[in-house]
């Protein structure tokens, strides 16, 4: 039996780790957005365990990406095609994110609001999940979506733009908001490193002719 053709393609290994990446990057992002709204409490530490987490969920997507390079199985010609068009669609998706966060900010900024930012940008990029969802196969990216839409509405019902913490100001749309999309999507990016381990494990085992779990 050719394990060639039936085992798991590296490139689908090598999908799931671009995930991981892209979550480490925004996740690492929004975790600044957050510490700047806590307007210098504890914004040194809080950056550099920011930066920590997300080097290593870089380091552990790119760890998948060089495993995923020595299987044997790196993808058949329908394999690639269908991974090209998934791309293609990706970065409309993502294109499309981008367009609606650039009109949200010029209105947040022409009707003097600009304190929503941050939340309608995480609604935004909640609702860019829904169609991920479906075009990766990742049903994880819908609790994702609506974790993202629902943290600022939560804390606008919740909280007043700024608040008072031991005599000291922050600005709590924008440490709330910015701190918790970064927990979402480093959990997210955890989330789907372990899935891309899993599909790795199951592609050598299947490689070796071993039963996977064995």
């Amino acid at each position: 039996m050719d394990n060639s053709t039936s085992s798991i393609p590296g490139a689908a290994i090598r999908g799931t780790a671009s995930g991981v990446i892209f979550m480490a990057f925004f996740g690492t992002f929004w975790a600044y957005t957050g510490v700047m709204g806590l307007q210098g409490w504890g914004t040194a530490l809080l950056l550099i365990i920011a930066v920590a987490i997300g080097l290593v969920l870089f380091l552990s997507a790119a760890s998948l990406i060089r495993a995923s390079r020595k299987l044997a199985n790196q993808g058949s010609k329908s394999d690639l095609r269908v991974s090209k068009m998934k791309g293609k669609k990706f970065y409309f998706i993502f294109a499309g994110e981008g367009v609606a966060i650039y009109i949200a900010v010029l209105l947040c900024n022409s009707l003097g609001r600009p304190e929503l930012i941050p939340g309608i940008i995480a609604i935004i990029v909640g609702i860019h999940f829904f169609p991920l969802a479906p075009l990766f196969q990742v049903r994880l990216y819908y609790v994702t979506g609506a974790l993202l839409c629902l943290l600022p509405i939560v804390t606008w019902l919740s909280f007043s733009q700024k608040v008072i913490i031991d005599g000291h100001e922050v600005v709590a749309y924008m440490a709330i908001i910015g701190l918790g999309s970064a927990l979402i999507l480093w959990a997210t990016g955890l989330a789907v490193w372990l899935q891309g381990k899993s599909l790795l494990s199951a592609a050598a085992a299947q490689q070796s002719g071993k039963p996977v779990g064995a």
